[in-house]
């Protein structure tokens, strides 16, 4: 009997990733994110958190001949159309941080009243095998 413990590829480079599936999956699941087998991300092409997400994961299984998972998620605010949407981690730019992200944000909702200011937060997950079996699920907050 083999003691080898499963593989589970995070497709993340995000080290903040790792800590929260690692809360979310067992112990005795070895987790392994893109920088450790020293693999790129895909660029997030999609125009769906669904579509990011198994590009994501698809990509990574792959690449990796790895079981993969990959989520991709954000705000979609009413008032905005449904903005920052799949933007939401980049919706200052490129080079922006979480900071920068709120800012525009609240100066995108100054003019928006108070009872007009609905929003969800939606997240999808994507698990793909390096056969290319790939099962999605999604969530909204």
């Amino acid at each position: 009997m083999s003691s080898a413990r499963p593989t589970l590829l995070i497709a993340t480079n995000n080290k903040g990733k790792l800590v929260e599936f690692r809360a979310l999956l067992p112990t005795s699941i070895d987790l392994k994110t893109l920088a450790d087998l020293g693999l790129d991300s895909p660029e997030e092409t999609g125009t769906t958190f669904a579509e990011n997400a198994r590009l994501k994961a698809e990509t990574a299984a792959r690449q990796a001949k790895l079981i993969a998972i990959a989520d991709d998620s954000g705000l979609e605010v009413d008032a905005l159309g449904g903005a920052p949407g799949v933007y939401s981690a980049r919706y200052a730019g490129a080079e922006a941080n979480d900071d920068a992200n709120r800012v525009k944000l609240v100066r995108a909702m100054a003019d928006v009243p108070l009872a007009q200011r609905s929003a969800r937060f939606q997240c999808s997950v994507a698990i793909a095998t390096p056969d290319g079996n790939t099962v999605l699920s999604a969530g909204t907050c």
